[in-house]
């Protein structure tokens, strides 16, 4: 296999071919056009596979380093050498200026040819693996990623489709574990700050007092520790989006200067005097009721409505039972290629059990709720067994205002259970029963566990 494709562009037949020669036998392969018009379309062709562009500055038909932004235009992500008899520093700097890889003088020693084309080429492959991890997380995290397509869900996305082109600050709403975070990254990807930093900060996960130098930065000797200036997760997602979860959070003290931000784009680290500007849109999320903080004083009320600009409702996982199905599948294929095992799915009575749980974790809580099922199972198809013991109780009976005494007594030792987390010698403890008699009764009302100790 070659080392990788050169495109040489050069009038002259005879450098041509003894040039294309000599670089075929360090392992390339070359692909050689006399001409700018010939070059152009060969790179048009092979735009994918082309490392390196080898250009000669005078041409028949064009100048090469005029030449240069449209071989750029037609292959981004491979890098140009030009090639000159008469080395001219103006044309040099031009050339670098308009994203030239080098500018050699022809005649120059072999080993540097050699060495500036294989110098080029690892920056051209390079480029190309980051383009395509980008591509990656781009499609990993965009709302064409997102399962389930229930109502609530589609509702949710198509907002966020909306307001993703805009520049507009956005506040996501709902419960923890619902992917909140999930759609500001889809925001992001789906925005002009694509391919710009994506910065993620939980609010709730800092201390108070080091939340503000975390985001804000400091400069040296601001406080007893400060030994250095520090750049804040503001400047760091300056170009991007910054996200900040959970930020009801915040103390009064950082809203008033995140106000600022949003309405300046500049704020004063601690310790300095001169504001630093950013460039940062905002993505915040929250599952607590800011309106209403707002109006008892808990929440600055301008930061609310200055964030509020567009509010997306997340919906819970109750509120989508349509895609608890295609979520479950999703993550036991997760789990079964990371633990190694062939699991297939689920029986039909432990669908209907995942389906018919509230899920007040949501997504979280199924995703954790199908990791621990698949290390338990011994099975290729999931049952009730490998569920918690709260998913395997039957599902609570239509009549909710039934209080004979077979009915509070059945309701009673779920309570326990499920408190006890299935651990029937604490359960019937609390019960004021013997173990033997607290299996009797599951076995009687049809809960799980019941038979003979």
């Amino acid at each position: 296999m070659p080392d990788g494709t050169l495109l040489l562009i050069d009038d002259e037949a005879a450098l041509r071919q003894g040039m294309g020669r000599f670089l075929e036998l360090e392992g390339y392969r070359v692909l050689p056009a006399g001409s700018a018009a010939e070059g152009l379309e060969l790179l048009g062709q092979h735009a994918a596979e082309v490392l390196v562009v080898l250009c000669d500055v005078k041409l028949p038909d064009a100048n090469g380093v005029q030449l240069l932004p449209r071989l750029k235009q037609r292959a981004p992500l491979a890098e140009v050498v030009l090639l000159t008899a008469y080395g001219r520093i103006p044309d040099g700097v031009q050339a670098m200026k308009d994203g030239a890889f080098d500018y050699l003088t022809k005649g120059d020693a072999d080993e540097q040819l050699v060495a500036v084309v294989a110098r080029a080429a690892d920056k051209a492959r390079l480029q190309r693996r980051v383009a395509e991890l980008e591509r990656q997380v781009g499609a990993q995290h965009s709302f064409a990623s997102m399962i389930g397509h229930s109502p609530a869900l589609e509702r949710a996305k198509a907002l966020a489709q909306r307001v993703a082109a805009t520049e507009s600050t956005v506040l996501l709403e709902g419960p923890t574990g619902a992917g909140k975070e999930l759609f500001a990254q889809a925001i992001h990807q789906a925005s002009p700050r694509k391919g710009k930093p994506f910065v993620a900060v939980n609010c709730s996960a800092f201390p108070k007092d080091l939340l503000e130098s975390e985001l804000f930065g400091y400069r040296k000797g601001a406080f007893t520790g400060a030994l250095g200036d520090k750049k804040g997760l503001l400047e760091e997602a300056s170009g991007g989006t910054l996200f900040l979860d959970e930020i009801g959070e915040l103390e009064l003290s950082v809203q008033a200067k995140f106000l600022r931000v949003l309405e300046t784009q500049t704020f004063t680290k601690l310790g300095d005097t001169k504001p630093t500007k950013v460039d940062v849109r905002l993505v915040a999320a929250t599952n607590r009721n800011l309106k209403q903080e707002a109006a008892n004083g808990q929440f600055r009320p301008d930061l609310y409505y200055r964030l509020a600009v567009f509010t997306i409702p997340v919906p819970p996982l109750k509120e989508r039972p349509e895609d608890v199905q295609p979520l479950a599948e999703h993550f036991l294929q997760l789990f079964a290629a990371k633990l190694r095992k062939r699991l297939q799915g689920f029986d039909a009575e432990c669908l209907r059990r995942l389906q018919r749980y509230d899920w007040p974790g949501n997504v979280r809580e199924l995703k954790n709720v199908l990791e621990r099922a698949a290390i338990l199972t011994d099975d290729a198809v999931l049952t009730t067994d490998d569920l918690p013991f709260e998913l395997q109780s039957p599902a609570p009976t239509d009549d909710a205002n039934d209080q004979s005494l077979r009915t509070v007594e059945k309701r009673q030792i779920l309570r326990l259970l499920q408190q006890t987390q299935g651990n029937k010698t604490e359960a019937a403890r609390q019960l004021g029963i013997g173990v033997k008699t607290l299996y009797r009764k599951l076995q009687e009302y049809g809960l799980p566990g019941g038979g003979s100790v």
